[in-house]
């Protein structure tokens, strides 16, 4: 006799506000969970990164070695070795446990907004305001990237990588998609400067947000447009979007101070959670539980299910 599947759990929205971190170090410019999820890390304009167990609510490092703010940063595959970048125009690679800096690349002509490793953590993908993404190879010494990609038109706001296949988005209005096996580039333009790009987790779709207050998500492949969501708010400020733990729901920050979430299919508005007075900025789901922090002016909050 053979029993029913158990019916699959209804996604849950992180809702209920489990922790608050008061980051100390000025605005908190973007906020970051590592690869596992256990720990996050906090970019702030007071030129620190830190490193936190948000469960817990504890600080477990800062780093110091920009000369102005930082703007985003990321951690290895292996919690070994994290990056950031910032308005200095520097990329830096640090040693997690010692909290030294390994490298310092330099080579941006402007501000770098996004920075991303490889999923081997063996290169590091920067993006700027000088319109170019720029790859750096962590285990040579040399002080070149190794590639530039110089297509966009205007400055890169956004940055991902998958094992084959980065994606960037930029102030032109265009997600670029590069397809490192085949060597091609796709582009789809969106017509409004796009603030944020993020990969699907089934690597079938792309999202992103843009400064006429809408997300679009995309088909890979063929650019066809799958879905346009919209009730939040952002005209002004590059805020991030990303997708739940397992692809059902669309996350937004806006500039009215709340999170929005949106049912993936079917493009209607399920929630939006009051953050706070001021724009929340940054955002990052948990890569495997109903888990969001968010990042609105010098704190972070930590969001689970009720």
């Amino acid at each position: 006799m053979a029993f029913p599947e158990p019916k699959p759990k209804k996604p849950e929205l992180p809702r209920k506000l489990l922790r608050s971190l008061d980051c100390k170090q000025g605005a908190v410019r973007a906020v970051r969970f590592n690869v596992d999820g256990n720990y996050c890390l906090t970019c702030g304009s007071d030129k620190s990164l830190k490193l936190w167990s948000p469960m817990r609510g504890t600080l477990l490092k800062t780093y110091s070695g920009h000369g102005y703010e930082v703007l985003d940063a990321d951690g290895s595959c292996d919690n070994s070795h994290l990056t950031s970048c910032g308005s200095d125009k520097t990329v830096i690679l640090w040693d997690v446990a010692t909290g030294q800096v390994i490298r310092k690349l330099r080579g941006h002509a402007g501000k770098v907004n996004c920075v991303r490793f490889n999923e081997e953590a063996t290169v590091i993908l920067s993006g700027s305001i000088d319109t170019s993404v720029r790859c750096w190879d962590t285990r040579s010494r040399q002080h070149d990237p190794i590639q530039i990609l110089d297509e966009a038109k205007d400055g890169v706001s956004s940055l991902r990588v998958s094992d084959h296949e980065i994606l960037t988005g930029s102030v032109d209005g265009r997600v670029r998609r590069y397809d490192l096996r085949m060597g091609q580039l796709h582009s789809d333009f969106v017509d409004s400067p796009v603030t944020c790009v993020c990969f699907s987790k089934d690597s079938q779709c792309t999202l992103s947000s843009s400064l006429d207050s809408t997300l679009r998500l995309l088909d890979k492949d063929t650019g066809e447009l799958l879905g346009e969501y919209k009730g939040h708010k952002n005209s002004r400020y590059k805020l991030e979007c990303c997708l739940s733990e397992r692809d059902t729901h669309v996350v937004s920050c806006s500039e009215d101070g709340s999170v929005y979430y949106w049912d993936l299919v079917q493009g209607s508005l399920s929630l939006s959670v009051s953050v706070g007075k001021g724009v929340v900025q940054s955002l990052s789901f948990h890569p495997t539980e109903p888990r969001l922090l968010t990042a609105s002016e010098g704190s972070v909050q930590l969001w689970g299910e009720e």
